[in-house]
């Protein structure tokens, strides 16, 4: 079965969270409060989280996430549904395609797949 690597969420997986895509808030806008899935908030203008917010947020992350399984909420939730998203997010649609570079950086860390 897939593992959830911790140190591939920290490093690979954390800052999509904070990317900021045309059209859409960061991630972090509205996951840090009002949401069932809640980062932890940054600091204005930060840049990224202490090991303590990584680690919680972590533990958050994990539980939209079946190890191994691409019907992860992590996955569908923000994917187009052209694409095999899910019918509704209301930070929009990120990712339009599987093929995209941050999709695939979650998809290898929801598989197991992640390499440091």
């Amino acid at each position: 079965s897939a593992t959830l690597d911790y140190e591939f969420f920290k490093t690979k997986v954390q800052p999509i969270f904070l990317a900021k895509r045309a059209g859409h808030a960061r991630c972090v806008a509205c996951h840090s409060s009002g949401t069932p899935l809640r980062l932890q908030p940054v600091s204005p203008g930060g840049r990224a989280w202490d090991e303590d917010a990584s680690g919680k947020n972590f533990e958050a992350v994990r539980r939209v996430v079946i190890p191994g399984s691409l019907k992860s909420r992590l996955l569908v939730h923000a994917l187009d549904e052209q694409a095999g998203g899910d019918f509704y997010h209301s930070g929009g649609k990120h990712w339009r395609a599987q093929s995209d570079a941050e999709w695939q950086t979650l998809k290898a860390w929801v598989m197991g797949e992640a390499k440091k």
